[in-house]
């Protein structure tokens, strides 16, 4: 059976969401589209909407935002240098995401270092402070 090298002209959002790596599965980008995380053109769409050259994606991944031009389609995933040629970022969304980051870097998350489980010593601070 030949392999078909047509180009595709439409492509399922999850999977091109995962072939552009903005999620490691498939299934990670179903669910994300599905909990309103990613809007085509402005609505919530289903994870086996058509993605054609030109939508426009607004695509939420925790803190991150972007707003991307769809600019190709490829139902494989590849190395990362060539996801990015699939999509291109809108200058605003680039400055947005850009400043976001700055302020992340000056103003950490409040309990950001803690890690794991409190020590003993900690746990005892801790319930003194509850009134135990």
């Amino acid at each position: 059976m030949p392999i078909d090298d047509t180009p595709t002209h439409s492509l399922r959002l999850d999977k091109w969401l995962w072939a552009a790596r903005f999620f490691k599965t498939r299934s990670l980008a179903a669910a994300a589209i599905a909990g309103g995380k990613v809007r085509w053109q402005g609505t919530h769409p289903k994870p086996a909407r058509d993605v054609r050259i030109g939508d426009e994606l607004e695509i939420t991944v925790g803190d991150l935002r972007w707003t991307i031009i769809v600019r190709g389609l490829n139902a494989q995933r590849r190395p990362a240098p060539e996801a990015r040629l699939l999509y291109e970022e809108t200058a605003a969304s680039a400055a947005l995401r850009q400043q976001a980051m700055e302020l992340r870097a000056l103003a950490p998350t409040p309990g950001a270092e803690l890690h794991g489980r409190p020590t003993k010593r900690a746990g005892r601070m801790i319930r003194r402070f509850g009134g135990e």
